[in-house]
């Protein structure tokens, strides 16, 4: 039997809806650290490399180094005594057994396409990263392709993945890719999608929330350093007794402090985990963790974080977090097709989604963490937001109130730089940047779709990848979008034939 990982893509990152739910102990355990072992399936070889965190602000992903695949988001960790569990959705996989009494190796089996394994793992001090491992495969450069000359290019580009990948019949994937470049705009299709169809865009919403942000800020509704405390309903989270606290742009900027996802969040449907986490359970959390943030936290990528952002705006505006958006944003730039919820005509036109094994899956509800995630688009509207990214001084006029006014201001200031979360890798309000390209970037994914964007004002570029199946084991809606990117760039671009 081979094991597939995955390998992503770690130039373009993955910062995605679907994060680990880990059960977060009340601090940390022998269990934290970087652990390294290796995976045996016949006559292969494969190095696994777990990163654990099972504080109350926990982590789990999983690295395949032999595969150059990385931050592998891990889910239901489960810590029992000196027993450790933990699954590896995106390949079907998991994990299950013991620490030693001296705390420095894990024993245990590995599970995956109905066979297991014995998977034993040191703790190690440090963690083997992207440059000590084999380079991602990538197709020759050739000279810079304009939007205009882009499609036979891909046409030749996705033959593979067309025939044996993600896009084939068999598998029933599709995309659509919509890309503009100097004002020339071209939606492209392949496999199961059409041009008008309708997805989700997964945490890409998190942009529009940070621009929401930005909205009320130059509206005069809101300050970036007005702690969220005061937007919520009177007695919501008591005021930390001393220190710091949370503030709306440490939300936007992803170092509140804060978890991925809220401890009290137990779905009754996994396959839409989200839908009943209402406004009375997130009030219930922030009132046991509190609002107190330490001086100097690290970047913590946090659908709570940007979910309770969109709840606080949506609560001090006096509208729900869809009626904030239709105000602030789609409204003014005319995105008739981009929303919450799902009108006649995009419910006629929404594409099916798929699980990462290409079985049809239901659509993700978002109710109290709306902001983290539960925008559906298509790639015309989402065409027109990049667009006011680029052009922010040129907008279509879609109304005559103060969101039209300020909308241009708003979008400057969402790019405005605030911190930096790794080497080269900054952020505004939500949008990432790679100092290297100046590319501004987000993907995400739910249970059935996953999706990219990236725009770059000085080279007057944007594009955006929809995808019909969830981020699954190659990572496909990101490396499409790398490879397009790289393609205009005239640079080596990322391969993407299926991997082996």
């Amino acid at each position: 039997m081979t094991i597939r990982l995955v390998r992503v893509a770690v130039l373009f990152g993955a910062f995605l809806l679907m994060e680990t739910s880990l059960l977060a102990q009340s601090g940390s355990t022998m269990f934290d650290g970087v652990w390294l072992g290796t995976l045996n399936v016949g006559a292969q070889t494969l190095r696994l490399q777990l990163h654990l965190q099972t504080g109350v602000t926990g982590s789990c992903t999983l690295d395949s180094l032999d595969q150059n695949g990385f931050r592998i988001v891990c889910d239901h960790v489960e810590v029992k005594g000196e027993k450790l569990s933990f699954e590896v959705p995106t390949v079907g996989g998991s994990w299950s057994g013991r620490i030693s009494a001296d705390g420095k190796t894990l024993t245990g089996t590995w599970m995956q396409g109905g066979g297991s394994w014995r998977l034993v793992m040191q703790h190690q001090a440090t963690a083997i990263g992207p440059s000590e491992t084999a380079a991602l495969v990538f197709d020759p450069a050739m000279a810079a392709v304009a939007v205009t000359d882009l499609k036979p290019v891909l046409d030749h580009d996705l033959v593979a993945a067309l025939k044996d990948g993600m896009l084939a019949p068999q598998n029933h994937g599709g995309v659509t890719i919509g890309v503009v470049q100097r004002g020339v705009k071209r939606i492209f299709n392949y496999g199961a999608a059409s041009p008008d169809d309708v997805f989700e865009i997964g945490s890409i919403t998190k942009t529009f929330t940070g621009l929401i942000l930005a909205q009320m800020v130059e509206q005069g509704k809101v300050r970036l350093d007005e702690p969220v405390r005061e937007l919520l309903p009177p007695g919501t989270v008591a005021k930390p007794t001393s220190g710091a606290e949370i503030t709306l742009l440490e939300l936007s900027d992803q170092h509140s402090g804060l978890p991925r996802l809220p401890e009290n969040l137990k779905p009754a449907d996994p396959r839409n985990p989200y839908a009943d986490y209402d406004e009375s359970l997130l009030y219930a959390y922030i009132a046991q963790h509190g609002v107190g943030v330490a001086p100097g936290v690290a970047f913590g990528y946090s659908n709570l974080g940007v979910g309770l952002l969109g709840q606080a705006l949506a609560v001090r505006s006096g509208e729900s977090y869809a009626e904030l958006l239709h105000a602030q944003i789609t409204g003014p730039l005319q995105m008739r097709s981009t929303g919450i919820a799902l009108s006649a005509e995009m419910r006629a036109h929404l594409a099916q989604g798929h699980d990462v094994k290409g079985q049809p899956v239901g659509t993700w509800d978002l109710t109290a963490l709306a902001g983290a995630g539960a925008v559906r688009s298509t790639a015309a509207d989402m065409l027109t937001y990049l667009e006011a990214q680029l052009h922010p001084d040129h907008l279509p006029v879609g109304g005559v109130g103060v969101e039209s006014k300020t909308l241009g201001a708003a979008i400057k200031a969402s790019h405005f730089i605030h911190a930096e979360i790794s080497p080269g890798i900054k952020i505004g309000l939500n949008w990432f940047r790679d100092d290297a390209t100046g590319n501004y970037f987000h993907d995400g994914a739910t249970g059935g779709y996953s999706s990219y964007s990236v725009f770059n004002p000085e080279k007057d570029f944007a594009l955006v990848v929809l995808c019909n199946t969830t981020q699954g084991a190659d990572a496909f809606a990101n490396r499409l979008g790398g490879h397009i990117t790289q393609r205009m760039a005239g640079v080596p671009a990322i391969s993407l034939a299926p991997l082996p």
